[in-house]
């Protein structure tokens, strides 16, 4: 992408900044330049960050990688490589005080019950059901039929196979 835009101190695809300030923006009551300026900011004082963060998974993965290679196969002993974790820091101590709070967070999530998405990985099943249990599954939203269908006469005879499915 050649098409750059200078914004403040950053190089931005023209087509984003074309979406930022025509589409993004209006109606929201911030200023194109308010804007640019405070993500300029925000992205000078990210980088340094994100490079170290960026940095330190680099060299996580190498210890890892390197690990493995002398290591081949499955995992023989646990204490072992949980020590050789902790050793490089991928396994850090828990903190000794942990307080969580809902101050400065979603109402959806502070206030309104409801299923949350904290399931195990290692089942699928329980992270679809969560999801679907929480927005309502994709597959309904897509097959249930939308008001203005209501009104129109079917133009073809409904399918019996799908019809048997949803009694």
């Amino acid at each position: 992408m050649n098409d750059m835009t200078q914004q403040h101190g950053l190089k931005v695809a023209t087509p984003l900044v074309k979406f930022i300030d025509e589409e993004a923006i209006p109606g929201t009551g911030v200023d194109s330049a308010g804007f640019w300026k405070g993500f300029d900011a925000l992205v000078h004082d990210l980088a340094p960050k994100n490079r170290a963060l960026l940095a330190e998974g680099d060299r996580l993965q190498t210890e890892l990688d390197n690990w493995h290679r002398t290591n081949v196969g499955p995992v023989k002993d646990l204490r072992a490589y949980r020590k050789f974790l902790e050793d490089i820091d991928y396994i850090v101590p828990a903190p000794a005080h942990v307080r969580a709070t809902t101050a400065n967070v979603d109402r959806e999530i502070a206030e309104q019950a409801g299923p949350q998405l904290v399931v195990p990985l290692s089942n699928l099943r329980y992270a679809l059901n969560a999801a679907n249990a929480r927005w309502g599954s994709p597959t309904t939203r897509f097959t249930a039929p939308m008001p203005s269908m209501k009104k129109m006469a079917p133009s073809a005879p409904r399918s019996s196979i799908r019809s048997a499915a949803q009694r």
